[in-house]
C-alpha cells in the first residue's frame, strides 16, 4: 500500500473529484474537431489546413507535457497540476473569444494546447503516489475515462449549440470547462501532500532523460506508445468530420450535419470510457503487455477497415466507430501504469516528458498526414471521396503497425516481470 494511501472511502472520493476535474479540463480538447466541418467553409480552409490547426494543438500539448514532466519532478505533481490549471482556463477563454480564421486559430488553439498538459501527466503522477500497483491500473483507467467523458460532453454541447448559437457560442460554453476544472482541482488537492522525490545532482534534467534512454524496457514501452498515439490522435481529430460526411449523404456540409456528426462522435467517446476502465482493470489481472497486445491488434483491424465503410447505414457506421474508439483507447491507461512500474520515481517525470515528445510528436503529424491524403485523393487524377477516406484511415493503421512489435520486445525482457505483480 502507498504511504499516501488513506482509507478506501477517502481514496475513492479523492479519485472521483480528480476525475471530475479532468473531465472539465477535457471540454476544450474536442471543441475544434466538432466544429471542423463548418469551420472549413467559414474560414475557407483546405483539409490539410484544417489538420494543421489540430496539429498546432498537439504541438502545444506536446511542449506542455514535456515541460510539466520536469516541473513535476522539480516542484511536485500537485503544485504543477494546480499552476497549470490556471493557465488552461485562461488560454481556453482566449481561443473561444478571439479565434476567427485559420491563422488566429493556428496560434490560439496551439496556445490552448500549450497550457493544457498539466491536467494529464501530473495527474498520473498523483495517482501513482496514492495508489498501490495492485489497483493502480484501474485508478488510471478511471482517470483516462474521465477525459473521454469530457470529450463526449464537449461534442454533445457543440452539436446542440452550433445550430443555435453558432460555433463561437459552442467554443465559449466549452471553454468554461477548464475554469470549472481549476476550481475542482484546488478543492480536491487541498489536503494532498506535494511530494518531491529526492534526487542527486546527477539525476536531474538531461541526466534524467539519459537514464530513461538507457532503460531499454521503458524505451520499448515508449515506442509502443508512440505508434499507439499516431492512431488514436488521428482518430480523435477526424472522426467528427467523417461522421458528418455520412450524415450529409454527399450533399453540402451544414451546421446541422456537423452538429449531428459531433453528437454521434460523442456517443463513441462515451463507449470508449468502458475501454479505459476495462483496459486498466484487466491489466491489473491479466498483465500489462497482454492487455496492450489485445487492444492494439483490435484497433489496428478497425483502422484498416473503417475508412472503406462510408456507404454503410449511419447507425452501423456509428457502431463500428464506437468499437474503434473503445479498442483504440483500451490500452492508453496501461502504458501509463506500466511506466510507473518500469521507471524509478525520481525519473518518472522525465520519462513521461520523453514519452510525450515522441508520442504527441506522432500525434502532431498524424492528423496533418490524414488531411494530405484526403486532398491528394480528391485531386487529379483520382477525384474520389470514397477512396480519399479509405486511404486516409488506412494511413492511421500503417503508422500504428510497429506498436505491437515493440510490446512483444518488452514482454520478452526479464524486467517485464516488474509489471502487474509479475504478470508482465
Amino acid at each position: 500500500m502507498s504511504q499516501y494511501q488513506q482509507n478506501t472511502q477517502s481514496d475513492a472520493a479523492w479519485l472521483v473529484q480528480l476525475c471530475l476535474s479532468r473531465t472539465a479540463f477535457a471540454l476544450i480538447f474536442t471543441t475544434y474537431a466538432a466544429a471542423l466541418p463548418v469551420l472549413r467553409n467559414d474560414w475557407n480552409m483546405s483539409a490539410s489546413q484544417a489538420g494543421m490547426v489540430q496539429s498546432a494543438w498537439h504541438i502545444g500539448f506536446l511542449v506542455s507535457l514535456f515541460a510539466v514532466g520536469f516541473a513535476a519532478d522539480r516542484m511536485g505533481a500537485k503544485r504543477t497540476f494546480l499552476a497549470g490549471s490556471i493557465l488552461a482556463a485562461a488560454s481556453a477563454l482566449l481561443f473561444a473569444f478571439l479565434a476567427d480564421g485559420f491563422a488566429s486559430a493556428l496560434v490560439l488553439y496551439g496556445l490552448t494546447g500549450l497550457c493544457s498538459g498539466a491536467s494529464y501527466t501530473p495527474g498520473l503522477a498523483l495517482i501513482s503516489e496514492r495508489f498501490a500497483t495492485s489497483n493502480r491500473g484501474r485508478a488510471m483507467g478511471y482517470f483516462l475515462a474521465a477525459a473521454s467523458l469530457g470529450y463526449a460532453i464537449s461534442l454533445v454541447l457543440s452539436g446542440v449549440l452550433m445550430p443555435r448559437v453558432g460555433w463561437r457560442g459552442a467554443f465559449i460554453v466549452t471553454a468554461c470547462g477548464p475554469l470549472a476544472g481549476a476550481l475542482i482541482a484546488f478543492w480536491t488537492l487541498r489536503a494532498t501532500p506535494n511530494v518531491i522525490h529526492p534526487r542527486g545532482a546527477g539525476q536531474a534534467g538531461a541526466f534524467a532523460v539519459l537514464a530513461v534512454l538507457r532503460n531499454k524496457p521503458a524505451m520499448f514501452l515508449i515506442w509502443a506508445y508512440v505508434f499507439h498515439s499516431w492512431e488514436l490522435l488521428g482518430l480523435w481529430a477526424w472522426l467528427p468530420a467523417y461522421l458528418a460526411v455520412s450524415v450529409a449523404h454527399g450533399g453540402g456540409m451544414t451546421a446541422q450535419a456537423a452538429g449531428i456528426g459531433a453528437i454521434l462522435t460523442a456517443f463513441t467517446y462515451a463507449t470508449s470510457m468502458i475501454g479505459s476502465i476495462v483496459g486498466g482493470s484487466k491489466s491489473d489481472r491479466w498483465g500489462r503487455t497482454n492487455m496492450i497486445l489485445l487492444a492494439s491488434c483490435l484497433s489496428l483491424a478497425c483502422s484498416f477497415a473503417f475508412g472503406w465503410l462510408l456507404a454503410l447505414p449511419l447507425w452501423l457506421l456509428v457502431l463500428v466507430a464506437a468499437i474503434y474508439n473503445l479498442t483504440a483507447i483500451a490500452d492508453s491507461s496501461v502504458y501509463s501504469t506500466a511506466m510507473t512500474e518500469l521507471v524509478p520515481p525520481q525519473y518518472l517525470g522525465a520519462a513521461f516528458s520523453l514519452r510525450s515528445v515522441l508520442g504527441f510528436g506522432a500525434g502532431i503529424i498524424s492528423p496533418w498526414v490524414f488531411g494530405l491524403v484526403i486532398d491528394w485523393a480528391r485531386g487529379e487524377p483520382l477525384r474520389s471521396d470514397a477512396l480519399a477516406w479509405g486511404l486516409a484511415w488506412t494511413s492511421l493503421g500503417v503508422g500504428a503497425l510497429i506498436g505491437p512489435l515493440m510490446t512483444l520486445r518488452l514482454r520478452a525482457m526479464k524486467e517485464a516481470r516488474h509489471m502487474a505483480g509479475g504478470r508482465r
